[in-house]
């Protein structure tokens, strides 16, 4: 009875363990490759995971900002999806390169024409974006993730400091200060953003590649504590049989 107790408690302790590493809520979110700096050109993840058991991931909206639009926004080209960028006219014209924009994207939306993201998996939509606004410390995305059962999650509720995350956050880019020296979209940051979304596909499948490493590494170790821990506990009582004896 002593023994089974003891693995048991062991067991137990192993579960805390798990539960205790188990990943937060996810959702879709947002992050630079690299630096997001104000006034400056970035690359840009949506990362979508598929929360659901029994339906994959078919169709993803990214709404963006009407308070600091932005002119510049390039998708990258994506096996399995099919890309729109919806644009809008300005009630403010922008200016860049001494030229006046009288549009922006309001939306890029992906849907796919394949299998989707299944459950069980993630996904990342990468954007090359600028100029970003120099007058904010972060810009949020009001996303909408469609299920193949029709389901809609909107992830719109835009994160207030000092307030609890909201049940469905949405996806929110932090801005870094703006380099030395100004970044102002210059030919050649062009086409150095131009090269950085080429590689993002390759980044992406790396990123995917790597986490899904880190998991399973992270997973094994976790067990391997549970089982060494009833092993001692077993070796522990088992010694004290015999010293009984």
């Amino acid at each position: 009875m002593k023994a089974s107790r003891i693995v048991a408690a062991g067991a137990a302790a192993g579960v805390t363990v798990l539960a205790l590493s188990a990943p937060a809520f996810a959702h879709v979110t947002v992050q630079p490759e690299g630096t997001a700096a104000k006034g400056g050109y970035a690359v840009i993840d949506f990362k979508v995971p598929n929360e659901r058991d029994d339906a994959s991931t078919t169709k993803i909206e990214v709404n963006f900002p009407t308070d600091h639009p932005l002119a510049s926004v390039m998708p990258e080209p994506m096996p399995g999806w099919k890309i729109e960028v919806t644009k809008s006219t300005l009630d403010k014209p922008l200016e860049m390169h001494g030229e006046k924009i009288t549009e922006a994207v309001s939306k890029v939306t992906w849907t796919a024409d394949g299998k989707g993201i299944e459950p069980g998996y993630f996904e990342k939509f990468p954007l090359s974006v600028g100029q970003l606004p120099e007058d904010t410390d972060q810009l949020a995305f009001k996303a909408l993730q469609t299920y193949s059962n029709k389901e809609v999650v909107r992830w719109i509720e835009v994160p207030q400091e000092g307030k609890e995350e909201p049940d469905n956050p949405a996806p929110v880019l932090e801005l870094s200060a703006a380099s030395e020296g100004g970044h102002h979209g210059s030919a050649a940051d062009e086409d150095s953003d131009a090269t950085s979304a080429e590689k993002a596909s390759a980044d992406t499948a790396a990123s995917g590649s790597s986490d899904g490493t880190d998991t399973t590494a992270r997973v094994l170790g976790i067990v391997g504590i549970v089982v060494g821990a009833a092993g001692v506990a077993y070796g522990v009582l088992a010694g004290r049989r015999r010293s009984n004896a």
